[in-house]
C-alpha cells in the first residue's frame, strides 16, 4: 500500500475518531453512562495504540478448549515457539512470538504480555523485517474468570482477530453470540480458521467449511476469509501463514481495526440513541407559546387597566370642570396594580393576583406543548431532554413574567395633546357661563333693589346673558361627549399598543426561559446526529 494511501487513511480515522468523541461529548447526560463509558474507553484505547508502533501488527489466535489454537499457533508460527511455549509458566498466560523486536517492547508492555519470544525467521511467512507479534491467548471458554477477562480484553486490543474453531464445536453459541456476531464490523481483519478438519472424512471437509460460513454470514462476518487446516497433519497450514502475512504487509491492519471500532461504537451510539430529527422551534408554535404565558400572566388584566386608567385621566382632564374634581376619588387601576412606579423594573414588582392553580397549570400546559412540538419526530433519549429543557426553568417563570411586566412602559404618562385643547375649551365654556350667570345675577339684584335695570342686548329675541348661560352648558356637555367618545378611541389604541409591548416583553421571558434552552437541545442533537453519521463514515 502506497504511503500516500497509508496517510489518507490516518487522516479519515482522525476524522471520524474526532467525530465520534464529539458525538460522545454530546450525549453526555442524555444517553446512559454505560453506553458512553463505551465509546470512552475505545477512544482511549485508540489513542494509546495510534501512539505506539505502527510498524507492528498485532494477531491473536483465539479458541475455546479443544480447538486446537495452541498448536496451530505452534504450526504457524514454527518449532523454536513450541519449544518456548513448552516452558510457559501456566496456560492463563498468553504467550507472545515477536518477528521485529525492534521497537515492539512499548507495544507489549500496553499489552501486558510477560512472555515474549523473539522468533525465528519463517521462511515465506515472517522475519525480523515483518513487524508481526503473534499471540497465543487463553481458551476463551475456560472455567477461570480470570482467562476470560484475559481473552475479552485482547479482543479489543489485537488488530488482528484469528478464530480458531473445531469440527465439534464450530456452531457453538458461545463463540457466535459472545464474539463473533458483536464483532461483526470487523470483517476485514478477522480469520476464521476450522482446525483439526484431519478428524473429518474428505467428504465431509468442504460441506462443513460451507455451513460455518453460512453461520458466519446471520452473524454478519459473511465476507471472513474462512480456511480449513490442520496443524497435526501441517494441511492448510500455508494458507493460514498467507492470509496472516498477506494482512501485514499490507500495513492497514491497525486503522482497518480501529476503523471498525469506530463503526462499532457508533453503531452502539445510535441503538441507544434512536434515529430521527427534531421538528425544531416554529414561529407558530412560539407565538402560541407567547399568547399562553401572557394570558397566564394576567397580562389582559394589565391592558384593561391601561384602558380603564387612560379613560379616566381623559375625563378628569377634559370633563366638566365643576364635577371632575369628582374623579379624584376614585383610584387609578394601574397604580392599584403598582405599575406607574418609577423603581427599577428588578426591584419593582406587581400588585397582579399571584399565580394559583389555574395559572400554573396554563403555564405548564403551554410549555409541554410547544417542548411536544419542538422534539416531534427526535428519538426518546432526545425527546426527554428536550422536554427536559423546556421544563427546567418553569418554577421561574411566573416571577420572570411579573418583573418583564412591571419592566414595560406601558406609556401611563404620556399626555395626549387633546387633553389641552379640550381643557382650555372646557374652562372657556365654564367662564361663558359664570358670565352669562353674573350677568343675570347683577339685573336680578337691581330689580330687586328697585333700581333701573338697564336693557339688555337680545339676539334673535334670546337675552345675550342667557344665551351665555345656555351656550356656555351645551358646549361643555359637548365637549364632554365628545370627550368620552375620543377618549375612548384612545384608550382603546393605548391599550392595544401596551399589549403589543407586553407581549414582547412575555416573548423575552419565554425565549429565555424555554425557547433558547429548547433550540439548544434541538441544535445538540443535530449536532450529534451529523457527528455520528461522520463517525461511521458516511
Amino acid at each position: 500500500m502506497s504511503r500516500h494511501s497509508v496517510a489518507r487513511e490516518a487522516s479519515q480515522l482522525d476524522r471520524r475518531l474526532e467525530a465520534l468523541n464529539d458525538a460522545r461529548e454530546l450525549a453526555e447526560g442524555v444517553l446512559p453512562d454505560a453506553a458512553l463509558d463505551e465509546v470512552f474507553q475505545l477512544l482511549e484505547r485508540a489513542s494509546s495504540r495510534r501512539s505506539l508502533s505502527a510498524d507492528h501488527t498485532v494477531v491473536g489466535f483465539f479458541g475455546a478448549t479443544g480447538s486446537g489454537k495452541s498448536s496451530l499457533f505452534n504450526a504457524v508460527s514454527g518449532a523454536e515457539i513450541a519449544t518456548a511455549a513448552a516452558r510457559r509458566p501456566t496456560t492463563s498466560e498468553p504467550l507472545a512470538g515477536v518477528w521485529g523486536a525492534d521497537g515492539s517492547e512499548p507495544l507489549l508492555d500496553w499489552l501486558e504480555l510477560r512472555n515474549r519470544h523473539h522468533a525465528e525467521p519463517v521462511t515465506g511467512f515472517a522475519d525480523e523485517g515483518t513487524g508481526l507479534i503473534l499471540l497465543d491467548l487463553p481458551d476463551f471458554d475456560s472455567t477461570r474468570a480470570a482467562n476470560r477477562a484475559i481473552v475479552e480484553r485482547m479482543v479489543g486490543l489485537v488488530d488482528v482477530l484469528v478464530w480458531v474453531l473445531d469440527p465439534q464445536k464450530y456452531a457453538d453459541a458461545a463463540v457466535h453470540n459472545d464474539f463473533l456476531a458483536p464483532l461483526a464490523a470487523h470483517g476485514a481483519v478477522t480469520l476464521v480458521v476450522l482446525n483439526q478438519v484431519d478428524r473429518l472424512p474428505e467428504r465431509d471437509v468442504q460441506p462443513v467449511l460451507e455451513s460455518l460460513k453460512g453461520i458466519l454470514a446471520r452473524d454478519g462476518l459473511g465476507k471472513v476469509q474462512v480456511l480449513g487446516a490442520s496443524a497435526l497433519k501441517g494441511t492448510g497450514v500455508d494458507n493460514v501463514r498467507g492470509a496472516i502475512r498477506h494482512v501485514v504487509v499490507q500495513r492497514q491492519a491497525l486503522s482497518q481495526r480501529l476503523a471498525a471500532d469506530v463503526s462499532r461504537a457508533s453503531g452502539q451510539l445510535r441503538e441507544a440513541a434512536g434515529t430521527g430529527e427534531a421538528a425544531g422551534v416554529r414561529p407558530a408554535s412560539k407565538s402560541r407559546l407567547t399568547d399562553e404565558l401572557a394570558t397566564a400572566a394576567n397580562v389582559p388584566v394589565v391592558v384593561d387597566a391601561v384602558a380603564r386608567s387612560y379613560r379616566i385621566e381623559s375625563t378628569r382632564r377634559t370633563g366638566w370642570p365643576v364635577t371632575r374634581w369628582l374623579l379624584r376619588f376614585r383610584p387609578d387601576p394601574l397604580r392599584r396594580l403598582n405599575l406607574r412606579s418609577s423603581s427599577p423594573s428588578q426591584l419593582n414588582r406587581t400588585s397582579l393576583p399571584a399565580a394559583g392553580a389555574p395559572e400554573r397549570a396554563r403555564t405548564d400546559a403551554a410549555v409541554r406543548e410547544f417542548a411536544d412540538a419542538a422534539s416531534a419526530g427526535a428519538p426518546g433519549p432526545w425527546r426527554a431532554a428536550i422536554r427536559g429543557a423546556a421544563r427546567e426553568g418553569r418554577e421561574a417563570l411566573p416571577d420572570a413574567l411579573d418583573q418583564a411586566i412591571a419592566g414595560t412602559d406601558l406609556m401611563a404618562s404620556r399626555k395626549s395633546w387633546w387633553w389641552g385643547v379640550f381643557n382650555v375649551a372646557q374652562w372657556l365654556a365654564l367662564l361663558t357661563v359664570l358670565g352669562g350667570l353674573g350677568w343675570l345675577g347683577v339685573l336680578a339684584g337691581l330689580g330687586y333693589l328697585q333700581l333701573p335695570v338697564p336693557e339688555v342686548s337680545k339676539v334673535e329675541g334670546w337675552p345675550v346673558p342667557t344665551l351665555l348661560v345656555g351656550g356656555g352648558v351645551v358646549l361643555g356637555i359637548f365637549l364632554a361627549l365628545t370627550g368620552k367618545f375620543i377618549g375612548s378611541g384612545a384608550a382603546r389604541a393605548r391599550a392595544s399598543r401596551a399589549r403589543k409591548r407586553l407581549r414582547a416583553a412575555v416573548g423575552e421571558v419565554a425565549r429565555d426561559f424555554v425557547v433558547e434552552p429548547v433550540e439548544i437541545e434541538v441544535s445538540r442533537l443535530a449536532a450529534f446526529n451529523k457527528a455520528l453519521k461522520a463517525a461511521g463514515g458516511n
